[in-house]
């Protein structure tokens, strides 16, 4: 009789699986690897250092909660080593599919022998809106959990070769990449993507969702932060961010804004969102990364689609 490993994206899924009774233990992936420095070694010390720190600094994650939340999780999940079976209950945006490419190269690594198994939401409903996890119905996920993807070595071997490209320090690599169709990965393509318009564009310095930030701000006029919020995690498409993230992207263009309480930008804010005048200058020194990739070391070209290196 096989025994089975549930790794899951985050804590209200877990909480929704556990109701569905399947068999075997759950083990909740409590990262955002879509964020800050990443290194190709996942799990070891520095790997873990590298994490806290820029969870600390730029999220007051403190050193507790982290070894509490999620390096106690990532322990249980080194001491399963019994299942046979290991099944990713991953969704299809950005925030997501990096942290299942995380999962797949260790599992690679460590898991060499168990059969590993995909389930993931995305199927867009009549108004071509996709599906989260959450959004399923029991019926529904049990439906996809019987329906779910048994990964090759070769999907398995191609999810590590991305998460490698991600964490080195050229995204021009990933973006080089043509042959997401030969595998078993139905969103990594739209989520690379993404990630990559996540660069500053040559038009203004700011990167697609910073634009967005200030576009949604002038033409929406949200009465207040929280309105902007909302506006923005219910049309963020691929990103998969919450609150905490975008909170964090907007403190980042704070100087671009009067007030918050209306939400109003300043004449400056308006003329960037323009194109009338470059952002770039003031915000290059950032040590912000996008993976191993220093962020403002690179370009984002929005007409031809391609990243340039300064």
């Amino acid at each position: 009789m096989s025994s089975q490993l549930h790794i899951t994206n985050g804590d209200s899924f877990t909480q929704k699986l556990k109701t569905l009774k399947l068999k075997g233990d759950i083990i909740t992936w409590r990262e955002m690897l879509c964020e800050g420095k990443t290194e190709t070694n996942v799990g070891s010390e520095s790997f873990w250092k590298t994490r806290f720190d820029f969870l600390h600094k730029n999220y007051k994650v403190s050193k507790s909660w982290f070894v509490e939340k999620t390096l106690k999780e990532y322990r249980s999940l080194c001491n399963h080593k019994q299942q046979d079976q290991i099944i990713l209950w991953f969704e299809y945006d950005l925030f997501c599919q990096i942290n299942m490419l995380a999962v797949l190269s260790w599992l690679k690594k460590h898991r060499r022998y168990a059969e590993i198994y995909l389930v993931c939401s995305g199927d867009e409903d009549e108004t071509n809106r996709l599906y989260r996890l959450n959004d399923l119905s029991d019926e529904q996920l049990l439906n996809s959990y019987e329906n779910k993807v048994k990964l090759s070595q070769n999907d398995i071997e191609y999810a590590d070769y991305v998460w490698q490209l991600y964490c080195s320090d050229n995204p021009i690599r990933l973006e080089n990449l043509i042959d997401f169709d030969n595998y078993q990965f139905d969103y990594l393509s739209d989520a690379i993507k993404v990630h990559l318009r996540r660069f500053p564009t040559i038009k203004n310095g700011l990167n697609e969702l910073e634009n967005r930030v200030l576009e949604f701000s002038l033409h929406q006029k949200p009465k207040s932060k929280k309105e902007l919020l909302g506006k923005l995690i219910e049309n963020q498409g691929f990103y998969g961010f919450g609150d905490t993230q975008y909170e964090r992207v907007i403190s980042s263009l704070r100087p671009l804004f009067t007030s918050f309480n209306p939400v109003r930008l300043t004449a400056k804010g308006k003329q960037i969102l323009d194109g009338q005048t470059n952002y770039y200058s003031q915000i290059r020194d950032s040590e912000d990364y996008l993976g191993g990739a220093l962020k403002y070391n690179f370009l984002y070209n929005t007409e031809s689609d391609r990243i340039l290196k300064l």
